[in-house]
């Protein structure tokens, strides 16, 4: 997930980064009625509404995982973590890197350069390189409901 990835969704559903969670959740009601799938007979119109509502559903959850109202949710345990918890395993899938820390958290970063992260698995401490170059410098959400799920 980069950040052209959160501009489509941010247009998609025609919002900001301020965009709180009842302007989503509007946005997200409103455009779901007028694209229902259930709502069309014609069976192409159809496909392409049951596509369109996919991306919808899937944009609408991801911009409420990284709306400024979730991230002040997880604030507090995110600064705990990432201020006295140390890295168990980390990896990077599809642009996103992932960090499991020994507290149980993990969290998920955007953005995230593949040289910067060859340089936290070359680090002699990834914990250290984290803290210093990966914490405070990418958008990030919780992960933790997310493993859990799977």
């Amino acid at each position: 997930m980069n950040s052209k990835k959160i501009a489509e969704y941010r247009k998609l559903l025609n919002v900001t980064k301020e965009a709180t969670l009842k302007e989503l959740k509007t946005i997200y009601r409103n455009s779901m009625k007028e694209d229902h799938p259930d709502t069309i007979s014609d069976p192409i119109a159809r496909l392409a509404a049951e596509e369109r509502s996919k991306n919808i559903i899937e944009a609408y959850h991801f911009l409420v995982s990284i709306a400024p109202e979730t991230q002040e949710k997880v604030k507090e345990t995110y600064e705990q973590t990432i201020t006295t918890s140390n890295i168990l395993d980390f990896w990077m899938e599809k642009g996103v890197l992932y960090i499991n820390f020994l507290d149980g958290n993990c969290f998920e970063y955007f953005g995230v350069p593949k040289n910067v992260y060859i340089k936290m698995i070359n680090a002699e401490s990834p914990s250290r390189f984290a803290r210093r170059h990966i914490y405070k410098a990418y958008l990030y959400r919780s992960a933790s409901k997310l493993v859990a799920m799977d």
